[in-house]
């Protein structure tokens, strides 16, 4: 960890108590900060509070109106806190600064920089690299952290400079960076997201572009080339551009090109031996090659990891083969978009299992998929007659609907057969049936292994 002395004696405001507060409070008064934590929820619904240093004023069950009347020196927000917030509006009439977490953690990092935004593949990307980094490597490590669900500033706490933070950024943490300068910064997308907080879609695409904001001509920026929008933005970077492309519209960075990938004209692999399906997975393992190369890393060393890596845990997570059968987790499939992507991964018929929360909408977007990838389909959940409205005009030729995802499985395995692909991809949200889409998933592989009788593969 550096030692740095700008919040020495600071007067500094946590805004939320979630994981990352807690961290960021801590280090803060490590760092001699006097410290703040204010949390809307009240102390009984936050679970982290006692891991607080001793020092640190908490506040919980709502925002006093009083509470800024401290005069503090810098606020420290979760990334999740709309800007709406009534207490950020009024820090922002008193013009105090505002940063996340994740700024703390760049502040004190010792190793390089790495930093992997985008509205989709943000965490398999990030996934990818750091394995990739941790192969061959002579000394230290790679750390995967950020909006992968590990603390950015925990971590950057025990690190030197042999070692590399590959830090994962959401749009809502990048709204509160000042310096942070990452040596290489990935954009692996920019689709229209989270308008709901960023109001709109100009803003949103000005939130990821601040991910290269601090770069120099000593930096690289990751771009994906396939998209003339990032082309153009790309243009706004003063970091040497390093562009990857499935459809190789670019030769000067990562590509795919008649089914193989490459790194310039360095042939690494073809892109059929990557362990988890898609054309987004090919998009994701180009952008990691881009960086490992950029990094020094070796072709095998590359290789190893995209034929390796079964995929991060409910994204098209590969979970194990039995009796011919491969099942596949895809429980962050949330939406019809999601699904959709995970069905065009796989060349196989599909047997799948979908189904979720009522939103209000209808499913016709997914009847060319249906028709094109799917043999069978067991549905569960609040949509399961909407779902299978639409498997019906796919004239998909097994369909049955069940009470439960338990039930679904085994139903699923007497509709296939040996070759056949069993895929979890819901297209809904979870919380009809289960408190979040991690634990839908962790109930699939649950039901999937007492049916085979094998354990998970990892």
């Amino acid at each position: 960890m550096k030692s740095i002395s700008n919040y020495q004696n600071k007067k500094v405001l946590v805004l939320g108590a979630g994981k990352s507060g807690i961290n960021a409070a801590n280090l803060l008064v490590k760092l001699g900060a006097q410290v703040t934590v204010n949390d809307s929820q009240p102390e009984s619904k936050l679970s982290g509070l006692s891991e607080l240093d001793s020092s640190v004023k908490v506040i919980t069950g709502g925002h006093p109106d009083n509470l800024l009347d401290a005069q503090f020196d810098l606020m420290v927000k979760n990334p999740g806190i709309s800007y709406d917030n009534v207490v950020v509006k009024k820090a922002m009439a008193l013009r105090l600064p505002i940063i996340t977490e994740v700024e703390l953690a760049s502040e004190i990092n010792e190793g390089d920089l790495i930093c992997v935004t985008g509205s989709n593949g943000k965490t398999t990307t990030t996934t990818m690299i750091t394995k990739m980094l941790n192969q061959e490597r002579p000394a230290g490590n790679a750390y995967a952290v950020g909006n992968i669900g590990v603390s950015a500033s925990k971590i950057a706490e025990t690190t030197t400079k042999d070692d590399t933070v590959v830090m994962e950024i959401s749009s809502f943490m990048l709204l509160g960076i000042t310096n942070l300068h990452p040596h290489i910064a990935v954009l692996t997308n920019i689709f229209a997201n989270h308008l709901d907080y960023h109001k709109t879609r100009e803003n949103y695409v000005k939130a990821k572009m601040r991910i290269t904001m601090n770069q120099d001509a000593n930096d690289y920026f990751v771009v994906n080339f396939d998209s003339e929008e990032l082309q153009v933005l790309s243009q706004q970077s003063k970091a040497q551009i390093v562009p990857f492309s499935r459809l190789a519209k670019s030769r000067d960075g990562a590509y795919e090109l008649n089914g193989q990938l490459y790194f310039k004209d360095d042939y690494i692999m073809d892109a059929d031996e990557i362990r988890i399906p898609g054309e987004q997975n090919v998009e994701n393992a180009l952008a990691a090659i881009a960086v490992a190369k950029v990094m020094g890393k070796s072709n095998r060393a590359i290789k190893h990891v995209l034929t390796t890596f079964g995929g991060v845990r409910h994204r098209v997570q590969y979970v194990l083969t039995a009796d011919g059968r491969k099942y596949y987790n895809d429980s962050k499939a949330t939406d019809i978009e999601a699904t959709q992507m995970a069905l065009r991964g796989f060349n196989q018929p599909i047997i799948l299992l979908a189904g979720g929360l009522d939103r209000g909408y209808k499913f016709d977007k997914l009847v060319p998929d249906f028709a094109k990838h799917v043999k069978g389909i067991v549905l569960f959940g609040e949509t399961k007659h909407l779902l299978e409205d639409a498997a019906k005009k796919a004239n998909v030729p097994q369909i049955k609907l069940v009470n439960t995802l338990d039930e679904a499985v085994p139903v699923a395995y007497d509709m296939s057969s040996a070759g056949d692909i069993i895929l979890l991809s819901p297209a809904n949200a979870s919380w009809d049936q289960f408190k979040t889409f991690e634990v839908r998933g962790d109930e699939f592989i649950k039901d999937v292994e007492k049916l085979t009788g094998k354990q998970e593969e990892k």
